[in-house]
Parts: C-alpha cells; sequence; structure tokens
C-alpha cells in the first residue's frame, strides 16, 4: 500500500522560498503521476502543481506558475514542490497525492497528511 508523508513546511515571509517534499513508501511511485494541492482554512482544497508519471509534463494552477516548480526525484521515491516569492496568500496545508494527474483531487487516489505553509511578516 502507498503511502505518502510530507515534510518541508513552517513559517516563512513574504517573498522568501520554501521546499516542501512528498515521500513514498510501500510502493513506488514511478507508477503515478504526483500532485500538490493546498487547502487554506474554510476553503476547499484547490490543486496548485502537478508532474507526470515520466516528469516530462507539468501543469500548475495560475496562482502557482511562475513562482512554484513541481518535481521527483526517482531514485530517492519523492516528489517536490519548490516555492519562490511566496504570498501570505499561499498560506494554507499543503498536501501531495498519487494518481492520474491533472489538478483536480477526483483523479488522485493517495494522499498524505499535509504539512503546513504560514505565510506572515
Amino acid at each position: 500500500q502507498l503511502q505518502l508523508v510530507e515534510s518541508g513546511g513552517g513559517l516563512v515571509q513574504p517573498g522568501e522560498s520554501l521546499r516542501l517534499a512528498c515521500t513514498a513508501s510501500g510502493a513506488s511511485l514511478d507508477n503515478y503521476a504526483i500532485g500538490w494541492f493546498r487547502q487554506a482554512p474554510g476553503k476547499g482544497r484547490e490543486g496548485v502543481a502537478s508532474i507526470s508519471k515520466s516528469g516530462t509534463t507539468t501543469t500548475y494552477s495560475d496562482s502557482a506558475r511562475g513562482r512554484f516548480t513541481v518535481s521527483r526525484d526517482k531514485g530517492e521515491n519523492t516528489a517536490y514542490l519548490q516555492m519562490t516569492e511566496v504570498k501570505t496568500e499561499d498560506t494554507a496545508v499543503y498536501f501531495c497525492g498519487a494518481g492520474l494527474g491533472g489538478l483536480w483531487t477526483e483523479a488522485y487516489d493517495y494522499w498524505g497528511h499535509g504539512t503546513q505553509v504560514t505565510v506572515s511578516s
């Protein structure tokens, strides 16, 4: 059974950078696309970025494009979300999912428990 664990969240100031990791155990991530999602208090879960199984195709939300970069390391069985120029509105719990890909939660079968990102001065 594939299990996902997110890490790397924390408190950062606006304009700073942060890298989130999604580490898999129990199975290989090679068979799955990876998506990054976030959920702010009182809001639904929204897609931020995804990367295909091969790693050759990436997709970003409008808010993430140009600031965030999704990547994967097959040797480490891990995916990453590099966040730069963070804004206060990026504050949320960030989740990774493994599944078919894209920015819709319905396309993902496996989820981590999330890591909190707080952007505040």
